[in-house]
């Protein structure tokens, strides 16, 4: 069954969504993007999701004239087009066609290549590698120095997942200047005498939604919150560690660099903490 998408104001059969060979987000990687997750039929975390997007699109002198309703009657319609119960909506902005190949932004008026799409994820929220754990290794953080922008430069990130597909593990962490700053497309946390570590926020880091979201429920919980960045090491001697993005929610991590973190095994902190933001989120959800 073809995928229904959603291409500048149309719903389509996915085999006939097209874009242009001159668009900006193909030639330039000028585009921005937002991926939100949906169990059972609603949507989590809209609103934030929403706002990243305004604000990526302002650090860019992008233009779009959709208001937050229209962009919520289109995710709406997209989970119901495709019969979505559990899953993610990308969402997907460009600069638009400027008619050909140029570094300089098109003529004002252009309009933006507004793109979302569904991916089915049966099972999304009772992943079986959050009662496991996953390993990852480190890698020198070889990105741009905006990543707070949510961009579609994600060349990267992916060479970070191979090279730790290819060293038989399950992500890569970024390091730079000797700290960790995220990892290949999440935030990381090491948890140490109780108290949550977490790279505070900057230019250096992308402010995730769901890591915004789970702070706020670990003070509910009367949790301890340290926002510094942390090293390998500290992580490797931490009694936990952990990640959290839209589609993962909270993964815990039991090794680094082959270094098992507290017992080698998912910790108390990370349990509970996805049990808190899976249910707080589905309350919310719209």
């Amino acid at each position: 069954m073809s995928r229904t998408v959603y291409l500048n104001g149309e719903y389509l059969p996915e085999d006939e969504a097209k874009v242009s060979v001159f668009d900006r987000g193909f030639v330039m990687a000028d585009a921005v993007y937002e991926v939100t997750s949906v169990l059972g039929g609603k949507i989590l975390e809209f609103e934030g999701h929403m706002a990243r997007l305004a604000r990526s699109m302002a650090e860019l002198e992008m233009v779009c004239d959709l208001t937050r309703d229209d962009w919520l009657a289109i995710h709406r319609e997209m989970v119901a087009r495709n019969d979505l119960d559990e899953g993610l909506i990308y969402l997907q902005v460009t600069r638009g066609n400027a008619g050909d190949r140029d570094f300089h932004y098109p003529p004002e008026g252009t309009p933006p290549t507004i793109v979302l799409f569904t991916q089915a994820k049966p099972g999304l929220a009772d992943d079986p590698k959050a009662k496991k754990g996953i390993k990852v290794i480190s890698i020198p953080d070889l990105r741009w120095s905006r990543r707070d922008i949510k961009t579609v430069q994600l060349l990267y990130p992916s060479m970070a997942k191979m090279a730790a597909e290819k060293a038989g593990k399950d992500d890569a962490w970024f390091v730079e200047d000797g700290f960790v700053t995220e990892g290949s497309s999440n935030n990381v946390y090491i948890v140490k005498d109780g108290r949550i570590i977490t790279r505070q926020l900057s230019t250096d880091i992308l402010h995730g939604i769901t890591r915004a979201s789970l702070l706020k429920y670990a003070e509910s919980a009367q949790m301890v919150i340290e926002e510094r960045p942390f090293t390998i090491a500290e992580a490797q001697a931490a009694d936990e560690a952990f990640y959290t993005s839209a589609s993962a929610f909270v993964m815990p991590v039991v090794e680094v660099d082959g270094a098992a973190i507290g017992t080698g095994k998912v910790g108390p902190v990370a349990t509970r903490l996805r049990e808190i933001y899976l249910d707080e989120s589905r309350k919310s959800a719209i």
